[in-house]
């Protein structure tokens, strides 16, 4: 009867632990809306988080795919497999999302095109997080649509955990498709290191006149010593490469046979003081980015180098059981050097501080505000203000506050320094900062351990928006390299945009056995955005206003099957002068299945993109490819906890 007793109590022990890991799964400890330690539910906002373990099981080859398939996120893809896409929350423009890496913001000075080039091999990656909605008054400019927030195994690595990974894999398939990802993580004592190396190549499938080519890789490497049981430092370096067809990826004439590299080196550092009550830390990260981009061939190139330095200053203070302080200062300096565009630099400072006090049991308010001040731009005072309140398995949030976004380099000085331009796009030097004020209100149920279901509501009032609009020469500022007969789209600050939308997110965690297991997420977006212009500017009427995207992971024992796909519903639009157009709607879907030998040790797998080949843009004048078929092999090895 003893030994009964004590087997029924270790089945009870190891089922409750279970069915709370799956719980903390779905509201799990996030940094993105505070900067400081918070489960996601208290934070008052919406946030998906995607650990980095999930990422080898889904049919996707880059992080900007991986970004496409999550719920609420759209991806706006020029090229395949991290040539070129565009990261849109909430049916903002490409620049206002605001991408960082452990601390340190990647958006780059010369155009938010690039803010997909996220310099970190997937085997360094822990976790990501994104932050829906309005957060300027915590990350600064750019935080209007949202933050996607990459948290990396090095950087996140506690002293003494031991655990060691690492993994290999290849694939190849049509049109000269050749792929090599492999990773390494090894943490033991006061020491952790990762390190990776991602490579998407393929002849392309074929376009106007030319194949849409692609050779895209990223290497990376970070290590994190602990020098006492209080103090740490960290550092990462990376090298990011893009080579790739660029046909009609930012015009729509008949002579764009466009290609273009872009190159960039990353580097940060990080030095960190902590205890239980109190922690400090000052991170450092310099970015500089080559980008060379060639209109067809019997036109000079565009030759860009745009740097960014910046600091973080943060500190925290648990003053009470009750109470968290966070504080801190935050500089950058862009630069950029360009036939182009021209000689520039710009700098920013900001202090900022928020607190998060808890009132009563369930009851969280957190007021935020920062000030920035630019080096040309009148400054700027940035609050907001989030809500929670927990009512047994429900989350009840609010938020509320206010963005900003300077020009970047190409809006204020495209086509600014040639000596002739007979169209195009054209930057404009008198960018006026974007504004906008911001609300939400949503909930999240849980069901138990395995669902999570969030509903938000939000509106966005914009003022002084910036985007491209067809303007005709007479009405152009500046004419003294343009052409009376030329058509132009200026950069313009539109007088007002305002956004309103309703989302859905579901999270699904259940193991049915010891050796079955489903993972699934999905997310449906309505979006309506109204313009003061008579005729929408580019940007905002390219987003979408119906967007539902899903994944789906099936594991048993050794067989994992996956699937992930979206449907979105936007603008119809065309270009008659190449033959392009925008479909009002379309659906694509992924699938993967993988079988898994020695242990899991070893794996093989197929894989078919687009499998109903749906021949379908994002943006106009750039098609994405249709069905693409591919295999391969993958090696993973692990010990440890």
């Amino acid at each position: 009867m003893n030994i009964i007793t004590k087997v029924l109590t270790a089945i009870l022990l190891i089922s409750t632990s279970f069915a709370q890991a799956q719980e903390i799964e779905l509201d799990p400890i996030t940094v993105t809306a505070t900067l400081s330690q918070k489960r996601a539910s208290e934070t008052g906002r919406n946030i998906t988080i995607l650990k980095g373990e999930r990422i080898k099981n889904l049919p996707v080859h880059s992080l900007d795919e991986l970004l496409r398939y999550v719920p609420g996120v759209e991806i706006q893809a020029r090229g395949p497999m991290g040539s070129q896409s565009d990261i849109v929350l909430r049916g903002g423009t490409f620049q206002q999302v605001l991408v960082i890496l452990d601390g340190m913001r990647l958006n780059d000075p010369n155009t938010g095109h690039f803010n997909s080039y996220i310099p970190i091999s997937p085997a360094e990656i822990e976790r990501i997080e994104i932050l829906k909605g309005a957060s300027s008054a915590i990350h600064g400019a750019d935080a209007v649509g949202g933050v996607i927030y990459i948290i990396t195994k090095s950087f996140a690595a506690k002293q003494n955990e031991e655990k060691t990974n690492v993994s290999a894999g290849i694939s190849a398939g049509e049109y000269g498709f050749l792929n090599a990802d492999a990773g390494f993580f090894y943490s033991k004592n006061n020491l952790s290191i990762g390190g990776g190396i991602l490579t998407n190549n393929a002849n392309g499938v074929q376009q106007r006149g030319a194949k849409g080519f692609f050779h895209n890789t990223t290497a990376s490497v970070s290590a994190n010593y602990h020098l006492s049981s209080k103090w740490n430092i960290a550092y990462r370096t990376a090298y990011d490469n893009r080579d790739f067809a660029a046909q009609n990826f930012y015009t729509s004439f008949l002579s764009d046979t466009a290609t273009e590299q872009v190159s960039s080196l990353w580097n940060q550092v990080r030095i960190g003081y902590h205890t239980k009550k109190q922690s400090l830390s000052i991170d450092a990260g310099f970015k500089s980015a080559n980008d060379h981009y060639r209109y067809n061939s019997s036109s000079a190139a565009n030759e860009n180098i745009s740097r960014l330095f910046q600091a973080l200053l943060l500190y925290q203070n648990q003053l009470g059981a009750k109470t968290m302080l966070v504080t801190g200062l935050n500089y950058q300096k862009k630069t950029i050097r360009s036939n182009d565009r021209g000689n520039h630099s710009l700098y920013m400072a900001s202090p900022f501080v928020s607190v998060s006090q808890q009132i009563a049991q369930h009851f969280l308010v957190r007021p935020s505000a920062q000030w920035v001040l630019f080096e040309k731009i009148s400054a700027e005072l940035v609050p907001q203000l989030d809500l929670s309140y927990k009512i047994r398995r429900l989350q009840l949030r609010g938020s509320v506050g206010k963005t900003i976004r300077d020009a970047d380099f190409t809006e204020r000085y495209n086509n600014y320094n040639k000596a002739l331009v007979t169209s195009g796009r054209i930057g404009n030097p008198g960018l006026k900062a974007e504004r906008s004020f911001s609300y939400e209100a949503g909930a999240d149920w849980f069901l138990q351990d395995k669902l999570k279901v969030s509903a938000t509501f939000f509106q966005r009032f914009h003022q002084r928006l910036i985007d491209y609009s067809t303007t005709s020469y007479n009405e152009m500022p500046r004419k003294d390299n343009l052409s009376p007969a030329g058509v132009y789209a200026l950069a313009k600050n539109i007088a007002a945009v305002n956004t309103s939308g309703f989302e859905t997110d579901i999270q699904y965690i259940h193991t049915l056995n010891e050796k079955q297991s489903i993972t699934a997420s999905a997310g449906l977006v309505w979006l309506n955005s109204k313009s003061s212009d008579t005729v929408p500017s580019f940007y905002i009427s390219s987003h979408a206003r119906f967007l539902t995207n899903f994944s789906v992971v099936y594991q048993c024992h050794n067989f994992t099957a996956s699937v992930n796909g979206l449907y979105k519903k936007r603008q119809e639009q065309s270009a008659a002068a190449i033959h392009a157009s925008i479909t009002p709607d379309y659906f694509i879907m992924n699938a993967k299945l993988d079988y898994a030998f020695f242990q899991k040790a070893l794996s093989v797998f197929i894989q078919a993109d687009n499998i109903f080949n749906r021949q379908y843009s994002d943006l106009l004048g750039s098609p994405m490819p249709g069905r693409w078929l591919m295999g391969g092999v993958k090696w993973q090895w692990s010990k440890g906890n």
